[in-house]
């Protein structure tokens, strides 16, 4: 079964705006576990612009679902990530500059390196993750230096399915998902996991939930706007109620019977639309062009 993954950077975002105590990145992770997230995300950035160490060390010891660790592949972030020991590690490019993370890890630059830290991972119990482009060669990159997990950027995916009116049958959506589709493949045939994330939101998730194969996506800015409206244990019941649908666990039809009686196309009961826009606004108006201002990565 389709596994989702709540990222709740942007729950610390809220909090470092006033450099206050709330809301706490923890109690937001009891909420998405309680909505039915399978797991919780964070992205430990160097220049801690939204989740900090302590709360790494909270969710660590608090939370009672897998935890996955996104970080950098430097010394600093290696020896953390080796001391609490998150169920999965996933290494990510990292900028100063950037608002999100701007593509996927280029593996085959920086092999050597990257096996080091792969390896130092695996010694410590810590299943590791690569966040890479849907591209072939990096596949195969993941896989000589030992990944066990490859998760596809998906943000290519998203702002062509955003800047085509959402129209999931565009030439250029089309494409998208195609290569999502075939790096995927790729993954599954080289024996890693086949994960994916990066700008997914309430519109354009069920063709990525639907590819053959895929185990985790790994969402976050969409489900947190969304709880700004409906709150975050229902947001997250959103989401995952359209993932599954898409990916067969349950019949469209019945994906939101246990839902108050949701509509089957995941929209819910009171008509209000889906990206975290509020009723009878647009989504464009609400979250912004896409990849970045829907994205997840942090």
């Amino acid at each position: 079964m389709i596994e989702l993954g709540v990222n709740i950077d942007h729950v610390a975002t809220v909090r470092q705006a006033r450099r206050t105590h709330e809301p706490d990145p923890v109690w937001a992770a009891v909420e998405a576990h309680l909505g039915g997230a399978d797991g919780i995300t964070v992205h430990l950035r160097e220049d801690r612009r939204h989740i900090q160490d302590d709360d790494v060390r909270r969710l660590r010891e608090l939370t009672q679902i897998k935890l996955n660790l996104e970080m950098a592949a430097t010394d600093e972030m290696l020896a953390i990530a080796r001391q609490l020991r998150p169920e999965m590690a996933m290494l990510v490019p990292e900028g100063r500059h950037e608002i999100t993370t701007e593509g996927g890890l280029d593996i085959v630059a920086q092999q050597s390196r990257l096996a080091d830290v792969v390896a130092a991972l695996h010694e410590a119990g810590i299943v590791s993750s690569v966040f890479i482009d849907a591209d072939l060669d990096q596949v195969e990159a993941a896989a000589r230096i030992g990944a066990r997990v490859c998760e596809i950027h998906t943000g290519p995916y998203a702002h062509a399915f955003h800047a085509r009116g959402r129209d999931a049958d565009a030439t250029a959506v089309r494409d998208e998902l195609q290569r999502v589709r075939r790096a995927g493949e790729a993954v599954l045939a080289q024996g890693m996991r086949f994960n994916a994330g990066h700008a997914l939101n309430y519109y354009n998730v069920q063709p990525i939930a639907a590819l053959s194969g895929i185990r985790e996506l790994h969402i976050g800015h969409a489900i947190v706007s969304r709880a700004l409206f409906v709150g975050l244990r229902e947001a997250v019941r959103e989401m995952k109620r359209l993932m599954t649908a898409a990916a067969g666990a349950v019949p469209a039809a019945s994906a939101g019977s246990s839902l108050g009686g949701a509509p089957p196309d995941g929209s819910p009961p009171d008509g209000s639309p889906l990206d975290g826009s509020p009723p009878g606004g647009s989504a464009a108006s609400s979250s912004g062009p896409a990849p970045r201002a829907q994205g997840s990565r942090g």
